[in-house]
């Protein structure tokens, strides 16, 4: 087990030091678009997005936006640390239907040694949508704790990517 949390351990600290060495990386960490397409399973019975699915559709975009910048959610588990929700806001604006194709952007905000704040604007991505309809806005605060849910440093080498 301690093999594993240390190859964990390296993995992610790769993945931080080539993320501060590469401005491309960088931005993506910054501010990154996932697009999809709505499932039916993710609708109410107007076949509309239920709201509880934004959330999971926020989440979606924050790993994603991670994995782009090399950085694999698992390797922070397996390095003993856990990226967990303390804080989420929404906003609705407008209804989004099933089978629509939506991009949610995510953005980096803010980072201190213990958490992060990402902002979320989820849009409709469809071509004859020009004006990319603003659906849902959100806000996270993601918490860096370790297994027993006591706060812990970010780790340093992501800490000195986002600065």
């Amino acid at each position: 087990m301690t093999d594993d949390r240390d190859a964990a351990k390296n993995r992610l600290a790769n993945s931080l030091d080539a993320l501060d060495q590469t401005n491309s990386n960088r931005n993506a960490l910054v501010c990154y678009d996932h697009a999809f397409r709505v499932s039916y399973y993710q609708t109410d019975g107007q076949r509309r997005v239920h709201h509880s699915h934004f959330i999971n559709f926020f989440e979606d975009a924050r790993v994603e936006m991670l994995r782009a910048a090399g950085i694999l959610y698992k390797d922070f588990e397996d390095a003993g640390r856990m990226l967990v929700v303390s804080q989420m806001n929404l906003e609705y604006h407008a209804a989004a239907d099933f089978d629509d194709w939506l991009r949610v952007r995510v953005e980096l905000t803010e980072v201190r040694k213990v958490r992060m704040t990402h902002r979320y604007t989820v849009y409709r991505d469809e071509p004859e949508d020009r004006e990319q309809t603003k659906i849902v806005t959100g806000q996270s605060v993601i918490a860096c704790v370790d297994a027993t849910g006591r706060p812990r440093k970010l780790p340093p080498q992501l800490l000195s990517a986002l600065s």
